[in-house]
Order: structure tokens, then C-alpha cells, then sequence
């Protein structure tokens, strides 16, 4: 007899689920038997998570983009809702994080870049995501706010500090009708990010990305 598992039928889409928390976060959802639509810019990548789940006996559908493309992700978007009718959750780890630099010698290409990946693609795909996981009687978005405040990070510290404002209104708009807005607080992790901002650092004494999606998922999805 086959065991049923707590995400069985269920949709979730993952934007940013190449590497770290977000692939991390795509297993572990795929392990609960949610069927993962994995979103990322590197096709190399998402092919490897791919090959992860499927040996796990899991299940996902991959689309390689850029969360920053509104058309791209408006046409995801709408074949998620063709094919399934709609999603049921939603975890969001795509970011952007420059070279660190004083804040007096931040360039405008820098400064671009993390406001278009880190605020306005956020923005906008809370604007098309809503609609497509409303209808589930688990509707969830989950997004992360990672700890530290390194030096010369202003750009990225401001774009963060940005979205973190921008989910925390949402999650306030939703909490009596829903959907569910979740912004958790991983531990410190060996990721590309953080690497930049600590390079040197003892990864040995960072959490696994693994674990932390364990330990942050479960209690909403695995109870």
C-alpha cells in the first residue's frame, strides 16, 4: 500500500529552487508529495535538482527563467492555472546580491540590479501569484529574511529591508481572509550570498540548507 504523504496533490511553485534554501526548500517539499515547479535562471541547475527529486521518488516540473521577465512569469503563471487549476503554495528565494561597496560608491548598475530583483520582481509576482494560489484551501507564501548585517552590503541591505517591508504589508492585508503569508528566519547557511559577504568563513559552523528547510517547512506543511 502505498503511504500518503501530507502534500500529495499538491502544487508548489519555487522561484530562486536552483541552489541553496530554494532547491533545499524543492526537495523537501517534493518529498511530501507536492508536485514542485521549480523556477531559475540556470537550466544546468534546476536539471540537477530535478534528477534529486525524481531519485528521491519525487515529481517536478521545470522552468528555467527569470523571475525579473514579468512577461515570462505571467505566462508561467497562467499554465499553472491551465494545467492545475491553480497553486498551492509558493516559496520565494530568488534574490540578487552585489559586490559589497562603501555606501558612497555604489554604482547604478549595482544599485539597479538588486531593486529589480529583490523589490520590483517581488512586487510583481506577489501581484501574479496571488490569484493563482488563492483558490486552495492551503494557499501559502513563504519567503525568507536572512540574519547579518555585513559591511559595505547597503544596496542589498536596502533592497532586503524593502521586500521584507513590502511582505510584512502583505501578510497584514491577508491575515483574516488569507492567503497565508509566511516570513521565516533561517540560520546562517554556506550559500553563494553569504559566501560573498563572509569570504573565508568556517562553513563547517553554518546550517545546511537541507536542515533549515526541514526545520522551517514542516511546522507549516508536515503537521
Amino acid at each position: 500500500m502505498t503511504q500518503t504523504k501530507p502534500l500529495d496533490g499538491r502544487i508548489a511553485l519555487v522561484t530562486g529552487a536552483s541552489r541553496g534554501l530554494g532547491a533545499a526548500s524543492a526537495e523537501w517539499l517534493a518529498g511530501q508529495g507536492a508536485h514542485v515547479v521549480a523556477v531559475a535562471r540556470t537550466s544546468g541547475a534546476l536539471e540537477e535538482l530535478d534528477d534529486r527529486i525524481q531519485a528521491a521518488g519525487g515529481h517536478a516540473t521545470l522552468a528555467p527563467m527569470d523571475v525579473t521577465v514579468d512577461d515570462a512569469m505571467a505566462h508561467l503563471c497562467r499554465s499553472i492555472h491551465d494545467r492545475w487549476g491553480k497553486a498551492d503554495i509558493w516559496v520565494h528565494t530568488a534574490i540578487h546580491a552585489t559586490a559589497l561597496t562603501p555606501a558612497s560608491q555604489i554604482r547604478d548598475k549595482d544599485l539597479d540590479a538588486n531593486i529589480r530583483t529583490n523589490i520590483r520582481a517581488t512586487a510583481r509576482l506577489i501581484a501574479m501569484v496571488e490569484p493563482l494560489i488563492a483558490p486552495s484551501d492551503m494557499a501559502t507564501a513563504v519567503f525568507f529574511d536572512d540574519a547579518g548585517d555585513p559591511m559595505y552590503s547597503g544596496a542589498y541591505e536596502m533592497s532586503k529591508a524593502a521586500q521584507r517591508g513590502l511582505v510584512s504589508r502583505w501578510q497584514a492585508e491577508t491575515a483574516k481572509f488569507g492567503p497565508r503569508v509566511e516570513l521565516l528566519q533561517p540560520k546562517p547557511m554556506p550559500t553563494a550570498v553569504r559566501a560573498r559577504f563572509y569570504p573565508g568563513e568556517d562553513k563547517e559552523a553554518l546550517a545546511r540548507p537541507r536542515d533549515e528547510a526541514a526545520r522551517l517547512l514542516a511546522p507549516l506543511f508536515a503537521g
